[in-house]
């Protein structure tokens, strides 16, 4: 009993600097996976001090303006240009976990089901925004923050304010795409699903034919020229089912 009390003051102490996992044991450094993680097929997308494993859409390399690599985070800075960035690799069913933070009244996204040959970076968005300040999400909340932009609503989000840490997840599994903010489930769609067709219908993506199939996708982070920044990107395949 005494050395679980221990434990349990330890990591309440140094939750703040590194945290702990939920089986008592220290959670790895920020951009880092635990021997748990690694097992269980994560790997990172960002290693917190290199632009490793990205490019910009529809380009060979990496933007050489916008993008920077700043205290182990992968920031956008407003103003700066350089276009969206994705993963060189692609895809299919998986499990994306990141934190963000947002400028105050900035706006940005992490999207996926991207295709190239369109020309343009179409394709389903999670939504990262200023909720409060930013005209967008104004709109209403398919345009706010852990929403299927423009399509579906989150269930009661508890997002942080811009300038705060949030914690987000995305999930495809078949036909079956799940968002997450902040330990909370808040967009559950399936692909060809009537209630997605009406989502499509009612949105600007209703002429877009790819928009709402599934294919191998890179991994997306939108330049809406504003601040934004990202870390603990990180990501493992999962199986169909």
């Amino acid at each position: 009993m005494k050395s679980r009390f221990h434990l349990a003051a330890f990591c309440a102490v140094a939750l703040f600097a590194a945290g702990c996992a939920t089986d008592g044991k220290p959670s790895p450094a920020h951009n880092a996976l635990s021997s748990s993680q690694a097992r269980a097929g994560w790997r990172l997308l960002f290693d917190g001090s290199t632009t490793a494993g990205w490019r910009g859409f529809n380009k060979a390399g990496f933007p050489s303006q916008g993008w920077i690599v700043e205290d182990g985070w992968l920031r956008h800075v407003a103003k700066g240009g350089g276009g969206d960035i994705i993963t060189v690799d692609r895809f299919d069913d998986f499990e994306l976990e990141f934190e963000f933070r947002i400028g105050k009244g900035a706006n940005s996204g992490v999207k996926y089901f991207i295709d190239e040959q369109r020309g343009s970076a179409i394709g389903h968005e999670y939504q990262v925004i200023d909720d409060a300040l930013h005209p967008d999400a104004l709109h209403g909340p398919n345009r706010q923050t852990a929403s299927l932009y423009d399509a579906l609503a989150p269930d009661h989000p508890p997002v942080h304010p811009a300038g705060e840490i949030n914690a987000s997840r995305i999930v495809v599994r078949g036909n079956h795409v799940e968002h997450w903010l902040n330990g909370r489930r808040v967009v559950a769609y399936d692909l060809g699903s009537p209630a997605m067709v009406v989502a499509k219908e009612a949105s600007k993506f209703k002429s877009e034919a790819r928009w709402g199939t599934k294919f191998a996708t890179p991994i997306l982070l939108q330049d809406h020229g504003d601040d934004v920044w990202f870390r603990d990107v990180r990501i493992r395949p999962l199986s169909a089912r």
